[in-house]
């Protein structure tokens, strides 16, 4: 469970300006082509508004989950596991909810202290936040590098874009032991009306189905 929450958390978004950098990652130069692809990837990410669509998640054991996933900027969002994974994780723009249905417990977090606070961002300037470790292009992808950190947790984290069409495809988090987790977006639906219901925080006695 642990291990799940610290994979979302990173993973979703980037480290807040400040924080120490992570082992394994450089400062390098960065060239013109580099820069232009950093303010296209703002540039998408501010744009992006609403979106919803499913998931794929492998753990560094291999264990594959799967469920959907609702964004509506600034700072809502929902990350719903399919059975038998037992999590919801809810964000209400101020509040970070994760329920665990199994267990019948729901655990707290102040949003903008999770690096959540900067993909929930409609004002996202990657080209000037230190996070950022470096960018690079394969045939049909753009590869952005980052630190992710907070004050409890660290970790580097690699978002994956198609190319030259940017859309967020996947992203990968290496944890400070080494271990990965992969989550891979599919059916992606962007600028569509979502339900305000589905960022409403869950109680440890209930868990709704989504729907928008």
């Amino acid at each position: 469970m642990r291990r799940l929450l610290l994979a979302l958390l990173i993973a979703i978004g980037l480290s807040p300006a400040g924080h120490a950098a992570t082992p394994g990652f450089m400062h390098l130069e960065r060239s013109d082509a580099d820069n232009a692809d950093l303010d296209r990837i703002s540039a998408y990410l501010n744009d992006m508004h609403t979106l919803k669509g499913n998931f794929v998640q492998i753990g560094p054991d291999g264990q594959v989950d799967e469920g959907a996933f609702y964004i509506d900027k600034p700072g809502r969002m929902r990350f719903e596991y399919h059975a038998p994974n037992p999590v919801l994780i809810v964000s209400d723009g101020t509040t970070l909810a994760v329920q665990n249905r199994r267990l019948n417990t729901v655990d707290h977090y102040p949003l903008f202290s999770t690096p959540l606070s900067l993909i929930l961002s409609d004002n996202l300037n990657l080209k000037r936040n230190p996070s950022i470790a470096g960018i690079s292009r394969e045939p049909g992808e753009l590869i952005l590098r980052a630190r992710a950190a907070s004050s409890k947790m660290n970790g580097n984290l690699t978002l994956v874009f198609t190319a030259p069409n940017l859309e967020l495809r996947q992203w990968t988090i290496v944890d400070a032991q080494g271990l990965s987790t992969t989550v891979s977006l599919r059916d992606v639906q962007t600028g569509i009306t979502l339900d305000p219901s589905l960022f409403k925080l869950p109680e440890a006695n209930s868990f709704t189905k989504s729907g928008d």
